[in-house]
């Protein structure tokens, strides 16, 4: 591997995770982003990666992630009183 990394990667371990995913789809049947000789899934994805051919994010962060959890778990019980409301007979 290069020492050199893309700008838009702030370490290598990123890179490496990068790669490694995209090499993964890759080897699932993915097609290559870019045209290259290249056949080895490993060297396309770092080829890919190098091109900025790929997309990738940071992701949610976890205190987004536990307010999406908590605003889903309210809405499912509000669904589940709603529902047991309705079986009800009024008299």
């Amino acid at each position: 591997m290069d020492d050199r990394i893309p700008s838009d990667i702030d370490s290598k371990f990123r890179y490496v995770l990068l790669t490694a995913g995209r090499a993964e789809q890759l080897m699932r049947g993915a097609r290559p982003k870019i045209d290259v000789p290249e056949t080895k899934p490993t060297t396309v994805a770092m080829m890919e990666i190098d091109r900025s051919a790929v997309e990738w994010g940071y992701g949610p962060s976890p205190e987004e992630q536990e307010a999406a959890a908590a605003a889903e778990a309210a809405a499912a019980e509000a669904a589940a009183q709603a529902a047991a409301g309705e079986g009800e007979e009024v008299h």
